[in-house]
């Protein structure tokens, strides 16, 4: 355990729907236990569940600290092998035992008994600063950390430990090698979505996308953009290219109305892949008779372990030349604009929306 030392911190406290942040700072003595550190945030990303948060459609303890997608560079560490002061890491957006049997049987160790998220907690817990809209964060003893290599600059890396990391755990979940290929939406996920498979050799990847200004993109990251205004028309389209189906689906537009189509749209025996749909409306209107008769399996995917955010920055690592990542991620708004940026973001001009805490 090293010696409690001060650090100045400054951070926007969200203190619930409809009530305006707060930008605030304090000075603070603190005490780091093994396995803990702080890391300095160079850049967060405002993710889409952040947004939900502030709109009220999930609901989190407040006062709190927002944001879980970020990078940064450790200023303080205590007992963690192969890192030191000045490394640039990411980390796991959950804080897992190690202990309980999601973590050492199940292999889910992001359900963990005692799991702990950043970004989603509040403020009376710990020293507080559990959240990237912030100058700072403590790091617990259970949270995965990575070092990002030096080719990599920070919008490539902010959003790798939730939609990337993510992503990367909902492409793993395929049983066996897809050749045709749908994915439900043209977002941060999908576009990810996308990469990962053509790096993969898939030779078929579409992408449903409503926002025409995303196509290009897409087609960047290595699908076929579809059209998805018109429901039957993107899926005949879609049939007329694939014949009896596709092999995997992936839904990542969270929109319910859509499981109807990613269904007739699988192959007999096909997968279909839930991912972005971890909101309450979210009921779906498909029958059993369905799934059996065209013996489908449907398998849900929520977060990642560490082994999967391992595997994003290697992705990145190996690609951030074949993939425009920085056309994803706008130019930083400083932290005491958050106001401004949450404004940028409900646009949808960027995949991301950018935040410097360092501005």
């Amino acid at each position: 355990m090293l010696k409690a030392k001060l650090f100045n911190s400054k951070f926007q406290v969200f203190h619930g729907v409809g009530k305006p942040f707060s930008f605030e700072g304090k000075a603070q003595e603190i005490k780091l236990n093994t396995g803990e550190a702080l890391v300095k945030i160079v850049l967060a990303t405002i993710c889409g569940s952040d947004l939900h948060t502030i709109e009220g459609k999930r609901k989190e303890d407040v006062p709190c600290i927002l944001g879980h997608e970020a990078v940064g560079e450790i200023i303080d560490i205590s007992g963690r092998p192969g890192f030191k002061i000045g490394d640039r890491v990411t980390w796991t957006i959950a804080d897992s035992c190690g202990k309980c049997p999601a973590c050492n049987d199940y292999g889910l160790p992001e359900k963990c008994n005692e799991l702990f998220k950043y970004g989603h907690a509040s403020m009376s817990e710990g020293s507080g600063l559990n959240g990237c809209y912030s100058t700072v964060i403590h790091i617990r003893k259970g949270t995965h950390l990575v070092k990002v290599p030096a080719m990599i600059n920070n919008s490539i890396a902010a959003p790798a430990n939730c939609a990337l990391a993510t992503m990367v755990n909902a492409v793993s979940q395929a049983k066996k090698f897809p050749k045709k290929v749908v994915v439900q939406g043209g977002g941060l996920l999908g576009v990810y979505a996308c990469a990962l498979l053509k790096e993969m050799g898939v030779p078929n990847i579409y992408c449903l996308e409503v926002n025409e200004n995303r196509f290009d993109l897409i087609r960047k990251f290595g699908a076929i953009p579809v059209d998805a205004r018109d429901t039957l028309k993107a899926t005949q389209c879609i049939l007329n290219k694939i014949g009896d189906g596709a092999d995997v689906i992936f839904e990542v537009a969270g929109v319910k109305e859509l499981i109807q189509q990613g269904v007739e749209l699988l192959r007999p025996g096909g997968e279909y892949i839930l991912v972005g749909l971890v909101h309450p409306d979210s009921e779906l209107s498909i029958t059993a008779e369905q799934i059996i008769r065209k013996c489908i399996s449907i398998k849900g995917v929520h977060n990642y372990a560490p082994w999967h955010l391992e595997e994003a920055v290697a992705f990145l690592d190996r690609n951030y030349m074949n993939f425009p990542f920085e056309e994803l991620v706008s130019p930083p708004f400083g932290l005491e604009n958050i106001s401004e940026a949450i404004v940028e973001a409900k646009k949808q001009n960027w995949f991301r929306v950018s935040l410097n805490p360092q501005l």
